[in-house]
């Protein structure tokens, strides 16, 4: 059996967040949801996370409609419920209502068993310095690398 590939980040959010702690959950999905995961066309861009009531669901997260689906294709951007243990929804409920604190979503994958996962942040906001010293060491390390090759 072939090691799936499938890992589709949210590049943006490390660069708008600090994160404070990582979950892995799981997605609820469709039939045709998962099989265009499958296929790699799912966008995390702007994705965040949401209580509804003692529920988590992930908003913004874009599944492009599966091409076979026929009338039976997914809404693109519908929110989808992610599945975590309660003691870990409780704890990202009380940290997420603290100011400052919101939930993103940094990672999709498929993992051994086949089942699509998210990992998601609890996240602080950069100020824009903390992001100007991002780019700064950014581009030292992109130097030393270009030094060390000479």
């Amino acid at each position: 059996m072939k090691k799936n590939s499938i890992n589709i980040k949210n590049k943006k959010a490390s660069f708008n967040f600090q994160f404070l702690e990582k979950y892995i959950a799981g997605i609820q999905l469709t039939g045709t949801e998962i099989k265009s995961i499958r296929l790699g066309k799912a966008s995390l861009v702007d994705s965040y996370c949401y209580f509804y009531g003692d529920e988590l669901y992930l908003k913004g997260m874009h599944v492009a409609e599966y091409s076979f689906g026929s009338y039976n294709n997914h809404d693109p951007k519908r929110n989808r419920k992610l599945l975590l243990t309660r003691p870990e929804l409780k704890k990202l409920k009380k940290k997420s209502e603290e100011k400052g604190n919101t939930i993103v979503a940094t990672r999709l994958f498929i993992n051994e068993r086949g089942l699509a996962k998210v990992e998601i942040a609890l996240a602080r906001g950069k100020k824009e310095y903390d992001k100007r010293e991002d780019i700064k060491e950014r581009d030292m390390k992109r130097q030393i690398s270009r030094m060390s090759k000479l």
